[in-house]
């Protein structure tokens, strides 16, 4: 158990790796080798059926996590979820269909609905399987359920294009095929490397317990998925599938970016569950001290990546896409990654109420910065374009942080708060100034690395005993 942690982290980020770099391979050839109009409109449909399966989880992904983690019976646990997401994915599709004869053509205009939400129908299948591997912390189990189909994607969209066979067609085939194969192998490794009964029972008092708990989550659950994909919705409605593509990209890349983060926030939910458990007590001295230097270098990393991306985004980017998504996105991807720290900020402080079991709490966070990017977009898009919705993107994390501080009941969470102002500043500075003393890319990025870590250590965010408090609370 010593080191399960570090083990839990190596299986979570192996498998965050190879989603984000099949991911990156998927979206590298989709945005090269389609127009940017098709392009567009594949991350327009994705972005809709994504949020509206996010929507049709009810929230339960969250608590199934908490429940399984809690001790409670994972084979009951998986069976009430199954039984939900079968009826709820399967009455959206139904909805999906039955509005094609209602407004046929806004079908005939946006084909590609029904066709990839089959696809996106199976994932939402497998969601129970995923959430129950994480309460049970079985990461490398959940590490080959979570990569099927990225890599079975990734691979065919290669051999399709060195075949010079790729096409819109072939790509929404592909998608198709691969998600059912994440189902399919979903269900055998749950069923006979887990060991958990994969049953279809349905019993009505614990859903309806199940549902009742998750009321609160459900809210959350809503503006969670709007908020990761309402800038898109809103930019192929209210802008064009072109500056939707560019926008997209962008987005893609600053996701991307956040990997050390989407590592770690799994990892770290059945962990403060444990760690605020009423019986256990208020975490204090040395444990709340640690959670601390857990937070500053959540905050160091989100700062350092976003430097990284700025620095290099104009060169690289143009290179490897012959200058269609990098130039025309450098102010885009700036505004994106100043919210990169803030994000981490956001979830470190969710996981500790949702730790808690303050869900309404949540509820009304997610309710009110929803409500900012929803004005921001409808405002700034048709001003601004992919900026505008960058801009909204923003103004909503930051509402959140500043809500996040001022209802989170946790000792000593204002004084240390400071990182997630300071770590970010060191990193504009040191950017800034390496950008106008040098021109070559590769300088600029070397100096301005040796420069925020000065700054770091000089402003008091790296100090000498951080490893040992880090190896503490990681369980090294």
């Amino acid at each position: 158990m010593k080191r399960k942690f570090i083990r839990d982290i190596s299986a979570n980020a192996l498998q965050l790796i190879i989603v984000q770099f099949c991911g990156l391979i998927i979206f590298y050839l989709l945005s090269t080798r389609l127009d940017k109009n098709d392009f567009g409109e594949i991350n327009w449909v994705l972005a809709l059926l994504l949020t509206s399966f996010g929507i049709l989880a009810f929230g339960i992904d969250q608590i199934a996590v908490r429940r399984v983690a809690s001790g409670l019976a994972s084979g009951k646990v998986l069976s009430v979820y199954l039984m939900h997401v079968l009826i709820a994915g399967t009455g959206f599709y139904l909805l999906l269909l039955s509005g094609k004869l209602l407004f046929h053509s806004f079908f005939e205009q946006h084909a590609l609905l029904l066709l990839l939400g089959i696809g996106k129908l199976t994932i939402f299948f497998s969601t129970p399987f995923k959430q129950v591997a994480t309460g049970l912390e079985k990461f490398r189990p959940l590490l080959l359920m979570a990569v099927c189909s990225n890599v079975l994607r990734s691979i065919a969209l290669i051999v399709f294009a060195v075949l010079d066979q790729f096409s819109l067609t072939a790509v929404v085939f592909i998608f198709i095929a691969s998600d059912i194969a994440e189902l399919l192998v979903s269900i055998l490794i749950m069923q006979y490397v887990i060991k958990v009964p994969v049953k279809l029972q349905w019993n009505k008092g614990e859903y309806k317990g199940l549902v009742k708990e998750s009321l609160p989550q459900f809210g959350v659950a809503v503006f969670t998925s709007a908020l990761s994909r309402l800038d898109w919705i809103l930019l192929g409605i209210l802008s064009t599938n072109i500056v939707l593509a560019e926008y997209s990209f962008a987005y893609k890349v600053f996701e991307v970016a956040t990997l050390p983060m989407l590592v770690i926030a799994p990892v770290l939910i059945p962990r403060f569950t444990k760690l605020f458990h009423p019986e256990a007590g208020e975490p204090g001295g040395s444990r709340a001290d640690n959670l601390f230097v857990l937070l500053r270098f959540e905050m160091i990393i989100a700062s350092l990546a976003a430097l990284v991306l700025n620095v290099l985004w104009v060169p690289v980017i143009d290179l490897l896409t012959q200058g269609r998504y990098g130039t025309v996105n450098r102010q885009t991807i700036l505004l994106l990654s100043v919210s990169m720290p803030f994000l981490y900020y956001n979830n470190f402080l969710w996981t500790v109420n949702f730790a808690k079991g303050r869900l309404k709490m949540i509820f009304y966070v997610f309710l009110i910065s929803f409500l900012f990017n929803l004005a921001g977009d409808i405002i700034l898009i048709p001003l601004f374009k992919a900026e505008g919705a960058a801009i909204g993107y923003l103004v909503a994390i930051l509402v959140q942080s500043v809500i996040y501080l001022k209802k989170t009941p946790l000792n000593g969470l204002k004084q240390n708060s400071y990182s997630v102002l300071l770590c970010p500043a060191a990193a504009l500075v040191s950017g800034s100034l390496a950008t106008m003393l040098f021109t070559p890319a590769w300088l600029i990025l070397l100096s301005s690395l040796i420069l925020f870590l000065l700054l770091l250590y000089f402003t008091g965010q790296l100090r000498i005993n951080d490893w040992s408090a880090l190896k503490q609370i990681t369980g090294f």
